[in-house]
């Protein structure tokens, strides 16, 4: 089935955002003495913890001589794009990660059968997480809009397109926040394994987080396409294997470079804590 749809920096294209906590503490938080953030800027705690996270990465970039020991975080905690190269390579280096077995490849496919051109028909309003928004006050509007929208009456469905046009940071809330039909390739992978993961018709009981912020998801019509056998999905599988596999070792990494380091003001949980994309 082939189907139109619109172009959109919702979930079109590129990595995760986590579901975002209650406002961190007041103090400057710092690793190793680097403040992760500015003395007048509050951060929700996700953010705080990753940008820890991060920080973490970036030091150790700098021990092992990968980073210039002058290159710091700016006031505001963000980091250079040769610090972000300088974590790649620390991770390339430090993470040598084994294939997926065939019989580890076989287990996902049973448990997670494939189709081929699934596809949803979504509308969205997109609630934009940019340089200095109050992520706290952004998610609270969200949620607002999230209960309304959920509550509504169901002959009432101009109220979705009146809220997107009011309230999406997307181009496509000139629209009514229509998408179109959208296949998995179409979105960021992290929306569309919120989007794919169930059968549900209707606005979604949950915000979607993405890269590119908070969206309040309506799935308008599901078309489930034909099942995939294992010979044509064992590449996406072992891709999929393979991601989870680097994500555990990150994981565990950062839990070792916490470990050795003086943290003041967050609280890390590595284990739960979003990766640097």
């Amino acid at each position: 089935m082939s189907h139109e749809h619109h172009a959109c920096t919702c979930g079109s294209g590129g990595a995760g955002c986590g579901s975002m906590s209650d406002a961190a503490p007041a103090a400057q938080a710092r690793i190793n003495g680097i403040a992760l953030h500015s003395a007048l800027e509050s951060l929700d705690a996700q953010t705080l913890r990753q940008r820890a996270c991060t920080e973490l990465l970036r030091q150790q970039a700098q021990q092992l001589g990968l980073l210039d020991a002058s290159d710091l975080p700016d006031v505001h905690g963000a980091i250079s794009e040769a610090a972000e190269q300088a974590i790649e390579q620390l991770l390339a280096r430090e993470l040598v990660l084994p294939d997926p077995s065939e019989e580890a490849c076989q287990r996902y496919y049973a448990a997670h059968p494939l189709f081929r051109d699934e596809q949803v028909r979504l509308r969205h309003v997109l609630f934009a997480v940019t340089p200095g928004v109050d992520v706290r006050a952004l998610r609270q509007r969200a949620e607002a809009a999230l209960l309304e929208l959920r509550t509504q009456d169901a002959n009432e469905s101009m109220r979705f397109a009146d809220v997107a046009r009011e309230l999406s940071n997307c181009p496509s809330g000139a629209q009514g926040g229509e998408l179109g039909w959208l296949s998995r390739a179409d979105c960021a992978p992290e929306f569309a394994a919120e989007v794919f993961s169930s059968n549900e018709v209707g606005v979604l009981a949950r915000l979607v987080h993405s890269r590119f912020g908070l969206h309040v998801v309506e799935v308008r019509e599901r078309s489930t396409g034909e099942p995939i056998g294992y010979d044509d999905a064992r590449t996406s599988v072992m891709r999929t294997l393979e991601q989870q596999t680097w994500t555990n070792a990150v994981r565990q990494y950062l839990q070792v470079l916490a470990g050795a380091a003086h943290i003041e003001g967050v609280d890390i949980d590595a284990a739960a804590s979003p990766l640097v994309q």
